[in-house]
């Protein structure tokens, strides 16, 4: 089975990249995104509409490359769990966690038993069509799988301490849009209340020897939580990055052709 350096690197505290895709896949898309320089990318499936087959086309087209592929679920289930790593997941995003109870929930449904709840389905997609020996297989599973839980609620926040306390989970991911409107402060990141959540999710991480992950919309933001402590950094999403790319384009070539 495939390592993963991700989670590797991201434990011994490294800083790594990626991206967020929620309308654009393509056959070439793990590798430009690779070629680009993205460590890792996150599909998402609870705002994309993206089929289990189209993911698991994704999956397997990350099989080869060095780019970790994670998949945010339709919801925090058994039955889309198990399917998502059966397909190739390398690791889950698991939206809306407010309680050390649903992060201990997470890590059982990525883990086969008796520590977990995962069920027995050996030599496909998830372990590269190995002919290891099952205990070979799940202990390559737990080894690799990452659990990253989304915190973006007030309830989040305020148990944020206790979320990453949890042994197995290995990311709490900043989810600043939803949070802002938890917190009453509709996309207002700069709010003194968010900055205030944010803060906190962070000293939750530094507490517990975790890592910090987010989304940054723009390069300053990026700049400015990375220095703060986030060392999984998403740049921006497939949508904002090419209505961004485009944008600036077409203004800058109409500003020059008007001179």
């Amino acid at each position: 089975m495939r390592p993963n350096p991700v989670k590797d690197r991201l434990a011994a505290g490294e800083t790594l990249y990626g991206t967020m895709i929620f309308e654009f896949l393509s056959a070439g898309l793990p590798q430009i995104l690779q070629g680009a320089g993205a460590d890792f990318v996150f599909y998402d499936m609870e705002h994309s509409g993206f089929s289990y087959s189209e993911i698991k086309h994704q999956l397997a087209l990350c099989r080869g490359l060095d780019i970790v592929p994670l998949v945010r679920p339709r919801a925090t289930t058994h039955e889309h769990t198990a399917q998502l790593l059966d397909l190739g997941a390398m690791g889950m995003l698991f939206q809306m966690c407010e309680t050390a109870e649903q992060a201990e929930q997470f890590v059982r449904l990525t883990k086969y038993p008796p520590t977990g709840q995962r069920g027995a389905m050996f030599g496909g997609a998830h372990d590269d069509y190995s002919s290891s020996t099952v205990p070979e297989i799940i202990d390559g599973a737990h080894d690799r799988t990452m659990v990253c839980v989304l915190i973006e609620s007030a309830q989040g926040v305020a148990n944020a301490e206790e979320i990453m306390s949890v042994p197995g989970v290995d990311v709490a991911h900043l989810g600043h849009g939803d949070l802002s409107l938890s917190l009453g402060v509709p996309g207002d990141t700069n709010h003194p209340t968010m900055q205030a959540g944010i803060d906190s999710i962070l000293a939750a991480c530094e507490t517990h020897g975790k890592t910090a992950a987010c989304l940054a919309g723009d390069v300053a933001t990026g700049v400015d939580w990375v220095r703060r402590g986030f060392r999984m950094v998403s740049y921006s999403y497939d949508i904002g990055l090419m209505k961004s790319a485009l944008s600036s384009g077409i203004q800058a070539i109409t500003d020059g052709a008007d001179q």
